[in-house]
């Protein structure tokens, strides 16, 4: 049964990016499977008074549940008003890879999609994200498309290698496709291995940074599509206090290198207004969940390990949001 995200409380994300750009902020992309995530994501959002948008991967839908993940996105919105601010809240299928997807996630309740076509040749990459757009926009839905293509990996999204997008594209492609948002391709890229430690530099503390992200191209796109809502994925940091207590609890990340924050900073005040942010996440609550059946080893209460984990990613979205995303004290 198909239902209007509206009738969820859910919004699109066409005014958040408006305050965004306006205000040099970034609103986060975070990405949730379950409740304790979810949780965790509104908790935080509410506190910092920061706008969100709940991503959904194809693989998250595939173990959710579509129709649970319904309920759950407007669950989230009632629990923001029980927690006291009813902050906006948009539902958004990340990397969809059809039209046939971007449609049933629409048809389910989703506020905004991803159309991710961008393995395919530039115009079928236009054919394809303008079939979605065409019917997204039919329901007030936004779209979200990509140009460039990202390394790393994240569910079923592989590449080997990032291809940077080409800001002498961009125009023609945001024309004939109607898209509401552009993600692309600066240096960015999936999962907790972004770069080989051959590909940083030693700094004086000894610790490996990595290459800077390419702001001549994101200059450049924003020149050719001024006020054009920009998105950045695979911006996790791979905070290294996270690795070093997955490791000593029995974890095996070794080289696990992510995007200075300093960097994503920066890209939040241009046209960026949408951050993705997703292995951080992850890296919190195995952190915590190790860390707990390392040193409690009596335990087998799933509460007893998903309640620490929860707490962690609220601790770090709220830092990310005042710290990184600048979205803290928005609404």
């Amino acid at each position: 049964m198909s239902v209007h995200y509206k009738e969820l409380g859910l919004v699109n994300t066409k005014e958040m990016f408006e305050r965004a750009m306006a205000n040099g902020f970034a609103v986060p992309g975070y990405n949730f499977n379950n409740m304790e995530q979810l949780q965790a994501i509104i908790q935080a959002c509410v506190e910092t008074g920061s706008p969100v948008i709940l991503q959904v991967s194809a693989g998250a839908r595939k173990y959710a549940n579509q129709t649970l993940l319904r309920y759950m996105a407007q669950g989230a919105v009632e629990y923001a008003k029980e927690l006291g601010k009813a902050i906006p809240i948009a539902l958004h299928l990340d990397h969809g890879n059809s039209f046939e997807l971007c449609k049933s996630c629409i048809d389910m309740g989703f506020s905004s999609v991803m159309i991710d076509a961008s393995q395919h040749p530039f115009d079928k990459n236009i054919e394809i994200t303008k079939e979605v757009v065409e019917y997204a926009h039919k329901l007030d839905v936004s779209v979200e498309a990509e140009l460039g293509i990202l390394a790393g990996i994240e569910d079923d999204v592989v590449a080997e290698k990032s291809t940077y997008t080409k800001p002498e594209e961009v125009i023609e492609f945001a024309e004939r496709t109607g898209c509401d948002s552009l993600a692309i391709s600066i240096g960015t890229s999936h999962g907790a291995f972004k770069f080989t430690p051959e590909q940083c530099t030693l700094n004086e503390n000894g610790e490996l940074i990595p290459p800077p992200l390419k702001f001549d191209v994101l200059d450049a796109v924003e020149e050719k599509l001024p006020g054009f809502p920009i998105v950045l994925h695979g911006s996790s940091s791979v905070p290294q206090d996270l690795i070093t207590t997955i490791n000593n609890h029995g974890g095996a990340l070794q080289d696990a290198i992510g995007i200075p924050e300093d960097q994503l900073r920066q890209a939040s005040k241009s046209a960026v207004c949408k951050i993705n942010i997703d292995s951080d996440g992850r890296l919190a609550m195995t952190s915590a969940i190790r860390e707990t059946l390392d040193e409690q080893q009596e335990v087998f209460d799933p509460r007893k390990f998903f309640g620490p984990a929860r707490d962690a990613l609220k601790i770090l979205y709220m830092r990310k949001n005042r710290e990184v995303l600048g979205s803290a004290d928005r609404y």
